[in-house]
């Protein structure tokens, strides 16, 4: 039987799977898994438990131990055959005695793509959609002694009309696509909570006020109820309160003392050069007996733009961003190991970025915690589709509106991206309902959130968007430098200048006195692989020092707001990053850093 483990920690932290609303008690049911493929027809009595996976794991992911095409039943070469294919999975667990009185509930971090799970029989969940976590509450399905949970996923890889990011819908990847992640691919754990709980947290700082407006709900009856909220930075009370509950939520302000000028301000603001976060305790109290407690935490950060800049924390703030993928080679969209995403995260530090450019994927919540506790901004963005059809258009917006849910409280994401180069939009120019579908996107996220700015297609064809990015991958310094050098040549640029055919904006050639980012350039190969590619090439360390340094520069004129480098990291075929796919730097860090932290000739 495979046991489940229990991690019982003072203050939760990664390897936790949601560090940013987390409890004392969990489960890991991360390890070993039983293992199966079959026609998507077949029911669990059908199946015939033959294999194991190392869950979280996708199949195709060597660290899975299955490392095959999980569209194939075994046996069959050929995916493209068009069975559909069902993967199943099964554990064992116990609960441990001490949650008795408890309620249990099973968390997914993400199944690529849709998902039902039964526990002893019972079905407790069905969830579509790759990228985003669901529960469920199981304790009614519990039985004495041990416990069996059971997951299908479904994900067919020739499937257009869903958020799939960078999975090659086709058998090998090609071009700037790579190998799928299908079924489970991010942590599954179990969580013992009382019956009256708080169910949500949200803080949203407001630099003007120096305050933090806090608004929690609550699971379960409320009546009665106290909840006790503190927040302290670096052990130093900010703020302490108790206050009774007269429904399922609460909205407060919470004033915090403001020193009242900018550098003494500062030791309680969040940036990259200074990320101060503040600590926060909720206590659910009914009288002195404490029912429910949660740990978070949040930042005092502001994100604004104004003629022509982007602003942190009330200041111009130029962004030298990093493209990142979030793949590794053994691990596909999952990473080795916990400690992997807090090293990407010190990593991009150490290069000289500010932040990354999280590339079509949702992020692991433990990636976003080491950002917001290290210091590093990020772009957040929605997995592309590849088709325009209404079938498309739901399964993006209810990804869309669960990606905004579960990540809008992290200090470190800045700005939200809804389409990267009209991908499943292609026809924007021609297309009224494309376009219609960009604007709604962006107004969603908007309203979901009004504190960050939203991106609408990232790279060309502006059609709605706080921020005007452009994507230019030419090779010559002295063409970005000519380009981007000062406004001026920007409007020039924005006028003129055709990406791979396309136009800058979808109506007047004009920025709207938008920042403008140079979203993506640069893309330099250095690699001792025989195969791959990259925008440009060099042949040694040196050559790719002095090349990114050229580039950079010009990426660095008065003209722009900011850049985001391709890329980071190699990703399979595609050889242009700083890093190779194994994290080794190509050229000496300090070097590549002080390139990176340069500004531009004006």
């Amino acid at each position: 039987m495979l046991q489940a483990d229990d991690h019982a920690v003072e203050q939760p932290a990664p390897p936790y799977p949601r560090p940013r609303f987390a409890r004392e008690r969990w489960s890991s049911l991360d390890g070993p898994w039983a293992f199966a493929r079959t026609a998507a027809a077949a029911t669990a009595a059908d199946v015939a438990w033959t294999e194991t996976i190392l869950v979280p794991f996708a199949p195709e992911a060597p660290l899975s131990g299955i490392e095959a095409i999980a569209h194939d039943t075994p046996g069959d070469a050929n995916r493209d055959a068009g069975a559909r294919i069902a993967l199943w999975y099964r554990r064992e667990f116990e609960v441990p005695p001490e949650w008795a009185g408890q309620r249990v509930l099973l968390h997914f971090g993400a199944v690529d793509h849709d998902a039902q799970v039964w526990v002893n029989g019972h079905l407790v969940a069905a969830h579509e959609g790759g990228h985003t976590p669901f529960s469920a509450d199981v304790t009614n399905q519990l039985a004495p002694g041990v416990q069996v949970v059971v997951v299908r996923a479904e994900d067919d890889p020739r499937d257009l009309e869903k958020p799939r990011g960078k999975q090659d819908w086709l058998p090998e990847p090609h071009a700037i696509w790579y190998p799928g992640s299908s079924g489970i691919w991010q942590s599954v754990w179990l969580e013992p909570v009382a019956e009256r709980r708080v169910g949500r947290a949200r803080f949203t700082p407001d630099l003007t006020t120096f305050s933090i407006l806090a608004e929690v709900s609550i699971a379960g009856d409320p009546a009665g109820l106290d909840l006790e909220l503190s927040m302290t930075l670096d052990g130093a009370i900010l703020a302490h309160d108790v206050m009774a509950l007269t429904g399922p939520s609460l909205r407060r302000r919470i004033d915090l003392p403001d020193p009242g000028i900018f550098d003494a301000r500062k030791a309680y603001l969040w940036s990259p050069e200074q990320p101060n976060l503040i600590d926060v305790q909720m206590r659910l109290r009914r009288g002195d007996e404490v029912l429910d407690e949660v740990t978070s935490y949040t930042a005092l950060r502001e994100v604004a733009l104004r003629d022509g800049d982007f602003l942190l924390n009330g200041r111009p703030y130029f962004l030298r961003l990093a493209l990142d993928q979030g793949y590794w080679r053994d691990g596909l969209m999952t990473a080795p190991t916990p400690d992997a995403l807090q090293r990407d995260v010190e990593l991009a530090k150490a290069l000289g970025f500010n932040g990354v450019r999280k590339h079509q994927k949702v992020e692991d919540p433990r990636y976003l915690y080491w950002a917001d506790r290290l210091g590093l901004l990020v772009w957040a963005e929605l997995p592309s589709a590849y088709a325009h059809t209404r079938q498309a258009i739901a399964r993006l917006t209810r990804t869309w509106i669960e990606m905004i849910e579960r990540d809008a409280d992290h200090p470190c994401i800045v700005t939200w991206v809804a389409f990267n180069e009209s991908w499943g939009v292609p026809d924007l120019p021609t297309s009224a309902s494309q376009r219609d579908t960009v604007r709604a996107l962006y107004a969603l996220a908007k309203a979901l959130d009004p504190t960050r700015p939203v991106v609408g297609n990232d790279g060309w064809e502006f059609v709605a968007g706080d921020v005007f990015t452009i994507h230019d991958y030419d090779a010559d310094p002295a063409t970005l430098i000519a380009r981007y050098r000062d406004a001026r040549a920007v409007a020039q640029t924005v006028a003129e200048f055709r990406p791979v055919g396309r136009r800058l904006t979808t109506d007047a050639p004009d920025t709207g006195g938008r920042p403008v980012v140079l979203s993506e350039f640069g893309g330099i190969r250095f690699s001792q692989e025989a195969d791959g590619w990259g925008y440009s090439q060099v042949a040694s360390a040196d050559a790719l020092v002095v090349a990114y340094r050229d580039l950079v520069r010009g990426a660095s004129g008065a003209g722009l707001a900011g850049f985001c480098y391709t890329q980071l990291t190699d990703t399979f075929q595609e050889q242009n990053g700083l890093l190779t796919m194994d994290r080794t730097p190509k050229a000496d860090l300090a070097t590549l850093a002080t390139a990176t932290r340069q500004t531009g000739t004006q």
